[in-house]
């Protein structure tokens, strides 16, 4: 295992972990490689979401990184650093023994919509475009994600990132930005989710389905919001246990392999 820390540059405090398979029998193989995007409103990093995803994914035979980015700031402050957490992860593919077509990024609630936004921002925001598109990701894991800035909003996410412009706040509001150039989708969400509607993920699904863009949605019908893993290990709560839920880090898996 290639586990080390990684500062980024664009703000103090932010960094990437790595959680490299790192097997010299294996001298050929290439693996994708799951960029994760821990949740927490902007506010904080969850750990729950991260090095328990990054692990599992590991489990399934994928590389994993996961991204402690900018929090409490305005956008794109988040989303420079997962760009340039990403642009890394293509700048290491040789030593890492990386699949560069398949560059995910994963992201969970808050981080979902970090996630999103560099899906449907890499090519056209102007503080991440790169002439090389070292950013682009190749796929998008998101899990329950806030997504609008409208009726079904999550307010406590869109008002950390966009301070109560509603410029900002319109701009972040992600089932507006998907063009012909975002990735592919595996999203899913619980019908019960009382925090960030299931309308995020519905929205977010019908924009890529505008746009022709493959995407897979699962709507589990129980269980709270902010499940992760949803198993004892990672739970909070007994809540927080849901067996059927269980069952989406193998879908993703298998989705990331048949992309």
């Amino acid at each position: 295992m290639i586990h080390e820390r990684i500062n980024l540059k664009n703000s103090e405090g932010t960094y990437m972990t790595t959680y490299i398979i790192d097997d010299p029998l294996e001298i050929d193989r290439k693996r994708p490689v799951i960029v994760v995007c821990p949740g927490g409103g902007y506010e904080i990093c969850s750990p729950r979401e991260a090095e328990p995803i990054a692990l599992s994914f590991n489990a399934a035979g994928f590389h994993a990184v996961v991204v402690n980015y900018s929090i409490n700031k305005l956008f794109p402050a988040s989303l420079k650093d997962l760009s340039e957490a990403v642009c890394i992860v293509r700048d290491n593919a040789k030593e890492w023994r990386i699949d560069t077509d398949k560059v995910i990024v994963c992201g969970f609630s808050a981080g979902g919509h970090l996630a999103a936004s560099l899906g449907v921002f890499w090519n056209s925001e102007p503080a991440v475009k790169r002439e090389d598109n070292k950013n682009r990701p190749n796929g998008m894991i998101l899990a329950y994600p806030v997504i609008t800035s409208g009726v079904h909003s999550h307010a406590g996410t869109i008002k950390v990132i966009s301070g109560e412009n509603a410029e900002i706040a319109a701009k972040v509001s992600l089932e507006n930005q998907v063009t012909a150039d975002c990735p592919p989708a595996f999203i899913w969400h619980t019908f019960t989710d009382s925090c960030v509607p299931v309308e995020n993920s519905i929205l977010m699904a019908a924009a890529l389905a505008r746009e022709n863009i493959s995407t897979e949605l699962h709507i589990f019908p129980d269980g709270p919001h902010g499940l992760s893993l949803a198993t004892e290990f990672v739970a909070e709560s007994e809540q927080g246990t849901v067996p059927e839920v269980q069952s989406w880090i193998g879908m993703a898996a298998r989705w990331v392999s048949n992309l």
